[in-house]
């Protein structure tokens, strides 16, 4: 409302109605106003940063569920947040009054930008770009992506009638460690009037996270090879591959541990892992010395024979480690490993059970291990090579195999310690809008602990000016809203008093507010949700009309109702009384007379 400078208009609309005899005769009126929710009000201050229509449209549904109790919706019908409210099923018929600009405008924007959050140094990232135009001539423009004031990427764009949306992915390189902002920009047209939706700002964390990985095998197998090429596929990661006869080195250069097919010449490994704690992961098949494996106590075992079976895989969505999507695994070719059952004596996460021969299992195919600060996982099968090519064969890439093979190796390569103190905050807010933190913490223990004290510390980068702010606890976790902070960057240290614990960060508000992003009322949308609810369309000069439909549409009735209300006489106690009192007097007068 603000941006089309509509304000007074709405006011004295509403006025219009609330102050008319005729419909006050026949209606309740009530007035509510929303942004983000839904409010009851008299007073309107349209300074929500954000607009959900259909919350606003279910919510009086569900205020008047048993009523007739048609709506009249003041609105530019552009919707920010919520569901799309043009196809939502309205009990109520409902009334929209088009407030803003109806007319078409030429206008470039950018809908909508996809990236990832995170990226490891000197790794390429996508970022997806939605473009669009309105406009009834062919024009071309320039979109552009910048950073510290550079330009790390541009291409020409081509719109015209019949084309009229335009999808751009560019693949950035992380070069630069840290938490990094982007500028994206689609080049103004002359006679464009809404230039505000032609940006928008993004981050992406750059993570410096080298990973040295090692293969120790009993055997030389095709699996080896597969898994090298899926691991190092991140630049982040080597693979160093050793027969067990040949390694030399130490653990300790190493994050992880791939063990394939030990026996027992993995003796003087095995103890080093139990000893030094460290991350393993191992993958068992017809070589693996399973006696030999069940005397070191990892804490799981598998009775084995000399049979070998195949074990088809079984995705199980229950899987809560890290997020790892069904990539098919029910399709891919068996694994070979010897027959036998497994058992297992400590905390664990299954993503894969077993199918053999079409019979499904509760038996792990392949199991993590998260136990004493020690990350761990077992894969009962080999013929992993296999699952690449069917992946190929599938999808045309090796991609969705190698980002299982990567997630899982992220998840057993870290050896960060779980933190007591977390906190979640977005690194970019659009301006006008609230700043949610949240934040989470421990006791030694790591359960929650509602007894502290947290506070926020907030520094405006430019101005050097400082805010501090205590945190509320809301069920369980410390939450706060800060408001009316100026564009530009902060930085922040969340810290509990009288504890040495603490964490910073810092984010970015833009000088872009969503709700400028429209150029005109969407007329047809509001025309279709009136069609659809059995109401009618107005523009705020026909508000005569649209009284005069309320008032003369007969479904809009006064509804009476009358009531029947029996007693029986022994509950009024009072009359009961005063009749009793006269009988007994007439007994004692008639007896006196001698009448009785």
């Amino acid at each position: 409302m603000s941006f089309f400078q509509e304000n007074k208009n709405v006011l004295n609309l509403i006025k219009n109605l609330n102050d008319n005899i005729d419909l006050k005769k026949k209606f309740e009126l009530s007035n509510f106003s929303f942004g983000a929710a839904l409010q009851v009000t008299d007073s309107f201050s349209f300074l929500e940063n954000q607009t959900n229509i259909s919350e606003a449209i279910l919510g009086v549904n569900e205020l008047h569920k048993d009523k007739i109790a048609p709506i009249i919706l003041l609105t530019d019908g552009n919707q920010t947040i919520g569901s799309d409210y043009e196809f939502l099923n309205s009990k109520q018929p409902i009334y929209p009054i088009v407030i803003g600009d109806t007319a078409k405008y030429v206008d470039l924007k950018i809908t909508q930008l996809n990236s990832n959050k995170y990226s490891y140094i000197k790794n390429k990232f996508p970022v997806e770009i939605i473009l669009n135009y309105e406009g009834d001539k062919s024009i071309t423009s320039q979109f552009s992506i910048f950073t510290d004031g550079k330009t790390i990427f541009r291409k020409n764009v081509r719109f015209s009638p019949s084309k009229k949306s335009v999808t751009i992915v560019a693949n950035l390189n992380a070069s630069k460690e840290g938490l990094q902002y982007f500028t994206a920009s689609i080049r103004k047209l002359t006679n464009e009037k809404n230039i505000k939706n032609n940006i928008k700002n993004f981050s992406v964390e750059v993570i410096d996270e080298q990973t040295k990985i090692l293969v120790l095998s009993s055997v030389i197998h095709p699996d080896i090879g597969t898994l090298k090429k899926s691991i190092e596929r991140n630049k982040q990661r080597s693979v160093d591959f050793f027969l067990i006869d040949k390694f030399k080195n130490e653990l300790i250069d190493y994050e992880l541990v791939i063990l394939y097919q030990p026996n027992n010449k993995f003796n003087s490994i095995f103890t080093q892992i139990k000893q030094n704690n460290r991350n393993f992961f191992m993958i068992s098949g017809a070589n693996t010395d399973w006696n030999f494996i069940n005397e070191n106590q990892l804490g799981f075992r598998k009775i084995a024979i000399n049979q070998t079976e195949n074990y088809g895989a079984i995705y199980n969505d229950s899987f809560l480690t890290f997020l790892q999507e069904d990539i098919g695994f029910n399709n891919y070719p068996p694994l070979k490993d010897k027959f036998g059952e497994v058992s297992i004596s400590k905390e664990h996460q299954i993503l894969l059970h077993q199918n053999i021969n079409g019979i499904q299992t509760k038996q792990p195919l392949l199991v993590n291990f998260d136990v004493n600060n020690q990350k761990s996982a077992v894969l009962f099968g080999e013929g992993i090579w296999k699952w690449r090519a069917a992946s190929f064969l599938t999808t045309n890439s090796f991609e969705e195999f190698d980002k299982f093979t990567g997630s899982l190796v992220q998840f057993l390569a870290s050896n960060k310690k779980r933190d007591r103190l977390e906190v979640a905050a977005e690194n970019i807010y659009p301006a006008n809008s609230t700043v949610n933190i949240s934040a989470f913490y421990t006791d030694k223990n790591y359960r929650f602990d509602a007894r502290a004290t947290l506070e926020l510390l907030i520094t405006n980068k430019e101005t050097r000016e400082v805010i501090k702010i205590p945190f509320s606890l809301i069920n369980n976790s410390y939450q706060l809203e800060i408001e009316n902070l100026t564009s530009g960057e902060y930085t922040y240290r969340v810290e509990v008093l009288d504890q040495d614990i603490h964490k910073y960060g810092r984010f970015k508000i833009t000088e872009y507010q969503i709700e400028e992003q429209f150029t005109n009322a969407n007329v047809n949308k509001l025309k279709q949700l009136a069609t659809k609810t059995g109401g009618k369309l107005f523009y705020k000069n026909q508000i005569d009309d649209l009284k005069n439909e309320l008032l003369e549409n007969k479904s809009f009735y006064t509804v009476q109702k009358s009531s029947v209300k029996q007693q029986n006489l022994i509950d009024w106690k009072w009359i009961l009384f005063f009749v009793i009192s006269l009988i007994t007097a007439e007994w004692f007068i008639r007896k006196f007379h001698g009448k009785i």
